[in-house]
């Protein structure tokens, strides 16, 4: 038996106000149709300016420790995936454990855009096997909405704001003797399987938050290219280091990018018995949020349940990629 780790709970959080497509018709040169038509996205919640990142960051994070059964004083871990935090100190973390009372976590955010939620979540992880670390907040948040350009429609129709969390905790990895999952090869996956992750730092300029402010910008064609000829090969390694097949899987969730990214990416894995995440098409792409939003919507809604094995795999900003293969809380 070996020291590893689990999720014991997820959240998240959206803000209240609702853009649709055709909202942002009125606002550029752009319709339902071609939106639908090129990325899949209906609509995307955006939050207001005196709603800061670190705010959707400590909702998704309460919901997931109210969950979990634990308050935060038990929490001494908070990592924060995130681009989109405009102050450099306090970071985002530090702000998080101030609005929720956790008394003297380590606190820290990492950027890695939209793959910052699996590079988190692992971070996390080696802290509790290393045990310097026995419960921590694993939170995905970003306020795209403000490092957006509105007047350009290449951009401003893919995104959208919020938050999604997990708790993760020390547990015991007793190999064959796990309880088993949806998949037949899933009875000795540990909760958190072991990350695989990576970059193309010489094409990391294919998707940008840069400038004074700072805005949003990418290369489309060239990541849709990248994401689904070179990644699929790579998830399906991410399967084969937790000891699992594709087949094995009861969940994908793939970083919320675009459904015309999503569904081809997801196919090329081989999930054939998978549930596949599309909340890209009611909340647009979130970043480093979107996947531990997606999770926490499938585990609300049911369609995911205790113990089934599920692919969580980002990619993007910098042209980094992540992911590992969880146990569903």
């Amino acid at each position: 038996m070996t020291l590893g780790s689990r999720l014991t709970a997820v959240g998240h959080y959206q803000p209240a106000r609702i853009l649709t497509n055709e909202d942002l018709a009125g606002m550029v040169d752009t319709s339902d149709e071609w939106i639908r038509s090129r990325v899949g996205i209906r609509t995307r919640h955006l939050a207001g300016p005196d709603e800061p990142v670190d705010e959707l960051a400590a909702h998704a994070a309460a919901k997931a420790l109210a969950a979990a059964g634990h308050g935060p004083e038990t929490v001494d871990l908070v990592v924060v995936a995130t681009s989109t935090a405009i102050d450099r100190s306090p970071n985002t973390a530090a702000r998080v454990a101030a609005r929720l009372g956790i008394p003297s976590p380590a606190a820290m955010d990492v950027n890695v855009v939209c793959a910052g939620f699996p590079h988190a979540l692992a971070t996390a992880d080696h802290a509790v096997r290393a045990g310097a670390a026995t419960r921590a907040l694993v939170i995905g948040a970003d306020k795209m909405s403000e490092v957006t350009d509105w007047t350009d429609r290449t951009t401003c129709v893919l995104v959208g704001d919020g938050a999604g969390a997990a708790v993760v905790e020390a547990a015991i990895d007793e190999g064959a003797g796990a309880a088993g999952g949806a998949g037949s090869g899933t009875a000795g996956l540990p909760g958190i399987g072991p990350v695989l992750w990576g970059s193309v730092p010489e094409m990391g300029n294919a998707v940008r938050i840069e400038g004074t402010p700072p805005r949003f910008a990418q290369e489309g064609q060239s990541v849709y290219r990248w994401a689904t000829t070179r990644l699929p090969a790579v998830a399906r390694q991410v399967c084969e280091r937790s000891g699992i097949t594709p087949a094995d899987l009861a969940g994908v969730v793939l970083h919320q990018a675009n459904l015309r990214i999503i569904e081809p990416l997801a196919e090329k894995i081989g999930a054939v018995n998978a549930v596949i995440a599309r909340d890209v098409v009611e909340s647009g792409n979130t970043s480093a949020a979107s996947i531990p939003l997606a999770l926490s919507k499938l585990v609300e809604r049911g369609e995911l349940t205790s113990g089934d094995p599920v692919l969580l795999f980002g990619f993007g900003g910098n042209l980094s990629y992540a992911g590992q293969v969880v146990r569903c809380p």
